[in-house]
């Protein structure tokens, strides 16, 4: 009896960002094939910590379906996964969720190529407001588009926090398994228990990298019970009904909440300061070896634009086992 077929399901990346989806596909035994991102930064982050994985620093809407499978040597059809976290800020509720944005058209972009490429298995992450009001229509319109490529999809909102990730981050999750796989998508099962910032920060060395805070907000810390949002203390301390505040002082005994791009909003339990980069890490499921180039800002912004790690290698390591392996990966042939 021989075994036929025992190679690393492959994947490309679209949006890879600085590595976090990437990170979370090695963690799950992927071989990442290609990676492609526009941002320079995020670029030079992803060379420093992958350096068996090509990367194209190119806008996805002037790469084609074709140059990748000729880049790649594979044939349509071949490939196991394409991987794509569009960008989220016009849906985002941080930004202006405004439905004309023009990256949010960008999902568009990331079906071309699923038509073109025609993976076993895509995975797509996005935030969970595009299900939420005047964002509706657009959901239903990348439903539509995805499935029109040949894919029997689902969609579901899945929190970071059962996942490994101590930080609690709703993300909408679209997998689609190709019609001819005659396999449903489906998804991990959540953890049972959540990882706290006093687990995740635990043995950390302390770190001298990090944004001090000006002498108001010093005091809206102190007037902040842990696990706190400071925007309440704000509203008492400087007497105005509505403030543009959005600190929060983190607990000991809870995962952290979402860490958002902007340089700010998460501060440490105890010392009146924003967090080092070596804590973001660890409270994005980053191991302490992974490298971010760039300033105190543009770091943040990395770590926060990312895919937890840990996060999408619960997706990875369900879609190999339960689509990849079960639609006939593996093949066993006998011999005579």
């Amino acid at each position: 009896m021989v075994i036929g077929d025992l190679r690393a399901p492959t994947i490309i990346s679209t949006f890879a960002g600085c590595g976090g989806s990437s990170l979370g596909y090695r963690m799950a035994g992927y071989k990442e094939l290609l990676a492609i991102e526009w941002d320079g930064k995020a670029v030079e982050t992803f060379l420093l910590n992958f350096l068996e994985v090509p990367i194209w620093q190119k806008d996805i809407r002037l790469v084609s379906a074709e140059e990748i499978l000729d880049f790649c040597g594979i044939e349509v059809g071949e490939l196991d996964l394409l991987d794509g976290s569009p960008p989220c800020q016009g849906f985002s509720k941080a930004g202006r969720q405004c439905v004309s944005d023009s990256r949010n058209i960008l999902f568009v972009e990331f079906a071309r190529l699923l038509r073109g490429l025609q993976p076993k298995v895509f995975v797509m992450e996005n935030v969970d407001n595009i299900v939420r009001g005047r964002m509706k229509g657009v959901f239903k319109d990348i439903m539509l588009a995805l499935k029109d490529c040949g894919y029997v999809v689902k969609c579901r909102l899945m929190n970071t926090e059962w996942y490994g990730v101590p930080q609690r981050r709703r993300r909408l999750i679209w997998v689609g398994a190709r019609n001819d796989l005659n396999v449903n998508p489906s998804y991990p099962i959540p953890q049972s228990l959540s990882i706290t910032v006093r687990d995740a920060l635990r043995g950390l060395l302390i770190q001298s990298q990090f944004k001090a805070l000006s002498e108001r907000k010093q005091k809206l810390y102190h007037a902040t019970k842990r696990g706190d949002d400071l925007s309440g203390a704000a509203l008492k301390i400087l007497g105005k009904k509505n403030n543009s505040f959005t600190y929060r002082r983190l607990a000991w005994d809870k995962p952290s909440p979402t860490i958002c791009a902007s340089s700010g909003g998460i501060l440490h339990p105890d010392e009146c300061r924003l967090l080092t980069i070596a804590e973001l890490k660890r409270l994005s499921s980053f191991p302490d070896w992974f490298q971010f180039i760039g300033s105190f800002s543009r770091q943040w912004l990395l770590i926060g634009n990312s895919v937890p790690p840990l996060f999408m290698r619960a997706i990875a390591e369900h879609i190999r086992k339960n689509i990849l392996d079960f639609a006939g990966k593996r093949v066993v042939k006998v011999d005579g």
